[in-house]
């Protein structure tokens, strides 16, 4: 007879923010002045761009469309162009890191390649023009 459990199994999910202020108050100090960093680098070098939440990570959009988006988990942060194709044109830039089809991981404490930061920006919104 198999003996029944009324507990419910733990939740990986981060509560829901409704702002970018809420994400990076829900993660480490840490994590939150990179993440902020590199969010105010691309919103300080394109202008026309905007910050704000989907799917529960903080996204950088023009015009409705996703250019890049940055998100904290447990060891590291992950970016994403958003765009296979621009991970692919950068994969010798992104060697030193761990990288996926659509992102790439970057320390928790990363001290900004800013360069890199922008390019990929750059390469990203010239694939949406």
């Amino acid at each position: 007879m198999q003996h029944k459990t009324t507990q419910k199994p733990r939740s990986r999910k981060r509560p829901k923010v409704n702002s970018l202020e809420d994400y990076l108050a829900s993660v480490d100090p840490t994590k939150a002045r990179t993440l902020r960093s590199v969010i105010d680098l691309i919103l300080t070098q394109f202008p026309e761009l905007e910050s704000k939440i989907s799917w529960n990570v903080p996204t950088i959009h023009r015009n409705g469309k996703y250019v890049a988006g940055i998100c904290a988990y447990k060891h590291h942060l992950t970016f994403s162009p958003w765009s296979s194709r621009v991970i692919e044109d950068f994969k010798v830039r992104l060697a030193k890191f761990v990288f996926f089809k659509n992102c790439f991981h970057i320390p928790v404490d990363w001290e900004i390649d800013r360069e890199l930061v922008k390019d990929l920006v750059r390469a990203r919104l010239a694939e949406l023009d």
